[in-house]
Parts: C-alpha cells; sequence; structure tokens
C-alpha cells in the first residue's frame, strides 16, 4: 500500500518520536515532525536520530493539532499521529465540526485493534478513546466503521457482540434495550457482518459459557468485534488487555477525512507502530 505522510502532533517526546522513527525505518510512513522543533531537536539527537532530512513545523502545545489538521485538509499529510498530548486536547483541535476534517453530520469513532500474545488474530474494540456516553446512533458509527475496517483486514463476515451485562434485554438496564435496538438495526444496515446483542462479556468469550446458558450464537468465542457501552468500560478493558495481558493495541479514530492514530501516552514503540500499520491501511485509496 502507498506509504503516507504522517503528522507526529506534539512530537518532542522520546516515545512518540521512537516510535515513528521506527515505523519510518520500516516503510510505514514519510513522517512530518510537528511541535517545538528546539525541543524535537533536542530528542532526536538523544535518541541518535538524524532528522536533517525531514520536515519540521513550528506549532508548539495547543498550536500543533490544528497546524496538523490544516495540513490534512490541504492534502499536504495523510493521517494525523497524537504525540506528547493529552487525548482531549488532541482531538479537540481535529475533530469540531469547523475545523473541516469530517463531513457535517458525520460521527467519528476509535477501534482498538488488539492481538494476543503469540496471536495474529485481532479483536477490534470500539470506543476505549472518544466518544464518552455515545447514544444508539453514535454506537452504530462506531460499529459500522469497525467492521469496514475489518472487512479492509480481510475478515469477510466479521463477527461483532454488543456488550452489554446480560443476554436479556432488560427495560430496567437500559443498556441491553439499546443492545438490542443496535443488533436488529445492523442486521438490516449491515449485511455481511453477523451482529448479536445484548451480550455478556462471558458469551463473547466462551463458547461453552453460551452452551451452558443454551445460548445460541455464531459469535460466542468467535467475535471479531465488541462494542462497549461506554468510555469508561471500553477504556477499563483496553488498558486490563494493554496493561494487565501484555496485549499489542493499535488504536485509529476512523470517520474523519484522514486516518488519527491515537495511542495512550503510556504505550511504547510497538504500539506506536502497529497503530502507523493501521494507519497505512485505513490512509489506502
Amino acid at each position: 500500500m502507498p506509504r503516507p505522510r504522517v503528522a507526529l502532533v506534539n512530537a518532542g517526546a522520546e516515545n512518540p518520536l521512537q516510535g515513528i522513527r521506527v515505523a519510518a525505518e520500516a516503510g510505514l510512513a514519510d513522517p512530518v515532525l510537528i511541535g517545538d522543533i528546539a525541543k524535537i531537536a533536542a530528542t532526536a539527537n538523544a535518541i541518535g536520530w538524524d532528522i536533517s532530512g525531514l520536515p519540521l513545523v513550528h506549532a508548539p502545545k495547543e498550536a500543533a493539532a490544528p497546524e496538523a489538521a490544516r495540513m490534512a485538509r490541504a492534502g499536504e499529510v495523510g493521517a494525523i499521529m497524537k504525540g506528547q498530548i493529552h487525548t482531549s486536547a488532541f482531538l479537540k483541535g481535529l475533530l469540531p465540526s469547523a475545523v473541516g476534517l469530517r463531513a457535517p453530520g458525520t460521527r467519528c469513532g476509535h477501534v482498538f485493534h488488539i492481538t494476543m500474545p503469540g496471536s495474529e488474530r485481532p479483536l477490534l474494540l470500539t470506543d476505549a478513546a472518544l466518544n464518552v456516553d455515545p447514544d444508539v446512533e453514535t454506537r452504530q458509527a462506531c460499529l459500522s466503521h469497525a467492521v469496514a475496517l475489518a472487512m479492509r483486514l480481510g475478515i469477510a463476515r466479521p463477527k461483532a457482540a454488543i456488550l452489554a451485562p446480560s443476554e436479556d434485554p432488560t427495560p430496567s438496564v437500559p443498556n441491553t434495550m439499546d443492545a438490542r435496538r443496535i443488533a436488529d438495526w445492523a442486521a438490516a444496515a449491515l449485511p455481511h457482518a453477523v451482529v448479536q446483542g445484548p451480550m455478556a462479556m462471558d458469551l463473547i468469550l466462551s463458547r461453552a459459557a453460551a452452551e451452558a446458558k443454551n445460548f445460541e450464537s455464531e459469535v460466542s468465542g468467535d467475535a471479531d468485534i465488541v462494542v462497549t457501552p461506554n468510555i469508561t468500560t471500553g477504556n477499563a478493558l483496553f488498558k486490563l488487555m494493554s496493561f494487565g495481558m501484555g496485549c499489542c493495541c493499535a488504536g485509529v479514530v476512523l470517520g474523519a477525512n484522514v486516518p488519527i492514530l491515537l495511542t495512550s501516552r503510556a504505550q511504547g514503540a510497538e504500539e506506536r507502530i502497529a497503530s502507523m500499520a493501521l494507519g497505512v491501511i485505513g490512509a489506502a485509496p
């Protein structure tokens, strides 16, 4: 696939700079480094990276994300990556309608591409980093983005589970009712996917649990996508899998004109390289 020009926002810290360096050396990106140029140069020197041939854009602190947005609108970069900047500040510079990186009415969604140690099979998790308390329509958009990404990854018929506390739709547990609405909508809107919900986590992860509960499902134990009800649930699952289970978690925001690569500031180079690879796939025509 074509190698995109990737804008690294607030590029002056070691973790993000090392990540994009390795990604560039692997042929995954042509970096554009945005931030405080003096700080970027000092950090690059500290890690032994010659950046003299790379484009450097001086836009320190809060100016970095808007500058990356401007470059994306102008077609000067094909993806934007988070550096040493808080997620909320990063996204506020990119996603408001006035910024012009998404069509009016388009809902963006974050997807983590998660792989277990020793496994090549991904699990796509939405939404752990962007939508705080998404309504049904926003979760439908997140599911649509995840299904499209799964298909680009070569999963011809993605299987998706809508996470809830129980498999029974119950009015006193609103999320279970929402999950059923999303699954019913997906039956017509996403014909290339198998979507089921509500599903508790044991039913998502284990076919044996589904059989023990007489729960008929081709998604149980074989899910490609898990749609979470809110950012607290999604973020907790991501961090449990990343920091507790040693999973590699690549993050991307979909729905904007360019992929927005979003990782935790605590993640290392491997996750940033994986996110870059995901961005290459997302940026390809």
